[in-house]
């Protein structure tokens, strides 16, 4: 498979989880002022969120393999700030694993904070690629972080890729629930029928 192919394949990856941010804003935003629309991200959020954590391990994985690959494998140095994104995502990697086979989510805070500075550094680096002009505080002669190495539809460069990875591992994780919470729900909603409503 070529670089370019598997560079393809990895945009529509993050079309596809830019499509699912947006989508979660809207309906989070929608259920403020619409009843129906907050019915309806709540019932996304519930068929979701038992396996959300799982999710957000698996964008973790497929983007730092997918930082490998370019480094190791096409021959692509990454620049100072790629690395310093890789060193928000890479732990993520590994944590979220954990977590998403222990299902423990009290993992969560330490992961937003890991998102949140990762998606900061990744936005500084894509605004860098589109205003090369300015004053880096990163920037080596060798490997400069204001050269756009990839682009694909017109907004898709490595660090765009990164912080749609950022941000769509926190949108998991704010939905994610540990299964006696979704037990939990279960017993509620069996506790609030009438006598003559319970099967």
């Amino acid at each position: 498979m070529s670089v370019d192919t598997l560079t393809t394949f990895f945009a529509l990856l993050t079309v596809l989880s830019n499509v699912a941010v947006v989508v979660a804003v809207v309906l989070w935003i929608g259920g403020l002022f619409s009843p129906a629309v907050a019915e309806v991200g709540a019932r996304l959020r519930d068929s979701l969120s038992g396996s959300a954590l799982a999710l957000a391990w698996s964008v973790a994985a497929v983007s730092m393999a997918g930082s490998l690959y370019y480094s190791e494998i096409a021959h692509i140095p990454p620049c100072l700030l790629c690395w310093y994104q890789r060193i928000a995502m890479y732990p993520l990697a590994i944590i979220l694993g954990i977590a998403a086979i222990k299902k423990d989510v009290g993992i969560r805070i330490y992961a937003l904070v890991l998102a949140g500075v990762g998606t900061i550094i990744a936005t500084y680096h894509y605004q860098l690629e589109r205003f090369p002009d300015q004053t880096s505080i990163a920037c080596r002669l060798d490997t400069p972080c204001s050269t756009t190495t990839i682009w694909k539809f017109h907004y898709v460069s490595f660090p765009f890729m990164a912080i749609s990875g950022f941000l769509v591992i926190a949108v998991l994780l704010m939905i994610a629930r540990a299964p006696q919470e979704l037990e939990g729900d279960d017993v509620d909603d069996e506790d609030a029928l009438l006598p003559e409503e319970r099967g």
